[in-house]
């Protein structure tokens, strides 16, 4: 059982050689009143190496959720390329996917609407080894065993509907299910923002240890950087559908590039923050149907000065290597000086 179990390959197309995932110029539009269009991913382009855990924060409605379903063609993305270990999926028909689902699963926000309420703990979490066929009716009822001890449940859970659950037990029947079929590859989207403060350290140290565990590596989206710094190794910053800086975590904790990762980072509660005053953004976040031109932040930007504004203004700032580990997308920072 845990050769069938343990296989991973995607097999779904032609080979290029890559890292686990590639993103190549990723967009996503949805149609919106008077012709106009809402661009909810803007041609994001990132990386995630095998057993690497990437954090995805922003800001509500910046596009972090679409990118990360759009990645797994939950959402079809309107433009660009998506390779899974070294394979153009992009094109791929819903069957030549099967083992994409196999190798690459999501975890969602909301553990309460994720599941069937209709459906016994047991029929959820060994739904992914009956659709994809993996080892005899016996060796799914053990598997499933396996899962919820993995998960820090009891045995008997297995009997149980959902609505016998706390939130923060639902979730760990939903990483269970996750995990069924073996993935390498996670989407962790918002996984732990519905849940209270203390349920969300459980399930951060649990997700944590199963990475450890299986080898796992992880999109991790939240829009709180406090929780993204514990798990992630490295952070990209998505601003109005565009990722505006990437770093490695401890790069990007102690000295972030783009103003607003400056402002999210100055919001994080005392000792955690490397700021000693609050930045607050004026205004709220423009309309993706309508976005500013040039830079999408000179809106609420509070570090641009006159020496810049016209660039800031005129054209968009695309992501560039600025230092080591550290990548941003703004004008100030490679501006030149007299």
């Amino acid at each position: 059982m845990r050769d069938v179990i343990t296989t991973r390959s995607a097999g779904i197309g032609r080979r290029q050689p890559s890292p686990l995932l590639q993103v190549l110029n990723l967009s996503k539009y949805y149609p919106a009143e008077k012709g106009k269009r809402v661009v909810a991913v803007d041609n994001v382009s990132l990386a995630i190496d095998r057993g690497e855990v990437l954090g995805l924060v922003g800001e509500s409605g910046c596009g972090k959720s679409t990118l990360g379903r759009s990645i797994l063609r939950l959402i079809e993305p309107s433009h660009g390329t998506i390779f899974y270990q070294g394979y153009d999926i992009t094109s791929r028909s819903k069957q030549q996917l099967k083992s994409l689902r196999k190798n690459a699963q999501i975890i969602f926000q909301d553990p309460f609407g994720a599941l069937n309420p209709q459906h016994r703990v047991g029929n959820i979490i060994g739904e992914p080894l009956r659709v994809h066929a993996l080892g005899s009716r016996k060796e799914q009822a053990s598997r499933v065993l396996e899962l919820l001890e993995w998960v820090d449940l009891p045995a008997d859970a297995i009997s149980c509907y959902c609505h016998e659950f706390s939130g923060g037990q639902r979730q760990r029947i939903a990483i269970a299910r996750a995990l069924a079929s073996n993935p390498e590859f996670l989407v962790c989207d918002e996984a732990v923002s519905a849940l209270d403060v203390s349920i969300q350290s459980q399930i951060l140290n649990l997700l944590m240890d199963l990475r450890q565990r299986l080898d796992l590596s992880m999109l991790f989206i939240s829009h709180d950087l406090s929780v993204i710094r514990h798990i992630s190794d490295r952070v990209a910053v998505m601003y109005l559908g565009r990722i505006v800086e990437t770093a490695t975590t401890e790069k990007l904790m102690e000295n972030p590039l783009h103003p607003y990762t400056r402002a999210l980072i100055s919001a994080i509660p005392h000792p955690l923050s490397s700021f000693t005053s609050r930045i607050v953004l004026d205004g709220e976040m423009p309309d993706p149907a309508d976005p500013p031109t040039g830079c999408h932040f000179h809106t609420r930007c509070h570090e641009r000065d006159r020496s810049v504004e016209i660039q800031c203004i005129g054209s968009i700032p695309e992501l560039r290597h600025h230092s080591p580990g550290s990548d941003v997308a703004c004008h100030l920072r490679f501006q030149q000086k007299p």
